[in-house]
């Protein structure tokens, strides 16, 4: 009887993962794993996409580290692919590795799903902004 893991996974089984983690509903149902390691660190996937939900929009002074984090991830689901398209795997690592891959796209759908206050919103709150400030001064007025 052969160990799973050091036999590589067919093309078939390959193909079948690579069309799992390029499917647009890939994320719809999947399981996240706990942790994956991105740029070297270990990121608890759970909590961070959990987190995420909670924001409702990215702070200006944030809004660097939210893109650094999109692109970290989006270059660590880059290098997993790779793997999977073109490294000798067995099944359980290659399932593993498309589980990661699933993950890292429910990391970057919830970032992606933050509001970024664009220059309409900035003009909005600061248009209100200068409304209360009149009023404040009218009121002061009376």
């Amino acid at each position: 009887m052969s160990d799973p893991e050091r036999t590589a996974i067919d093309d078939g089984v390959r193909e079948a993962l690579l069309d799992r983690v390029n499917s647009p509903s890939a994320t719809v149902g999947a399981s996240v794993p706990d942790e994956v390691e991105i740029d070297g660190s270990a990121v608890d996937l759970s909590a961070f996409i959990v987190e995420t939900r909670k924001v409702d929009a990215v702070p200006p002074a944030l809004d660097r580290k939210v893109t650094a984090a999109r692109e970290s991830l989006r270059a660590e689901r880059a290098r997993r692919v790779e793997r999977l398209e073109s490294d000798p795997l067995g099944r359980e690592t290659a399932e593993a590795l498309a589980d990661e891959v699933v993950g890292i796209d429910r990391a970057l759908n919830a970032l992606e799903g933050i509001h970024r206050p664009g220059f309409a919103d900035e003009h909005h709150a600061d248009t209100l902004a200068g409304h209360e400030r009149w009023l404040a001064f009218v009121d002061q007025v009376r």
